[in-house]
């Protein structure tokens, strides 16, 4: 089965790459198979933007900063599996990631 695809752009100027392959290694160990890719993007002027296809999930300038993990797997999994447990990630307190 072919899932959808996942883009991180990220800004190469503001040094972003290890933080955009913790994410992609997060959603690729979290939802693996469901997923058809995670390409990371170089971008500059301080870009940082997921989306699921043509879906912009979540843009740095726009929702005020990076998704913590908790959040980004959240917003993957209601998009491609609404109905799916995240286990500790969907309990209260679970899962940020910090």
């Amino acid at each position: 089965m072919t899932g959808p695809a996942i883009t991180i752009t990220y800004c190469t100027q503001c040094n972003w790459l290890l933080r955009s392959g913790w994410m992609a290694q997060e959603l690729l160990s979290t939802f693996g198979e469901d997923l058809g890719s995670v390409t990371l993007v170089p971008g500059i002027g301080g870009v940082f933007e997921i989306r699921i296809g043509d879906l912009l999930l979540w843009e740095r300038k726009r929702d005020g900063g990076f998704p913590d993990v908790k959040a980004l797997k959240q917003l993957v999994r209601d998009r491609i599996a609404p109905g799916r447990d995240l286990g500790h990630i969907d309990r209260a307190g679970g899962g940020s990631g910090e």
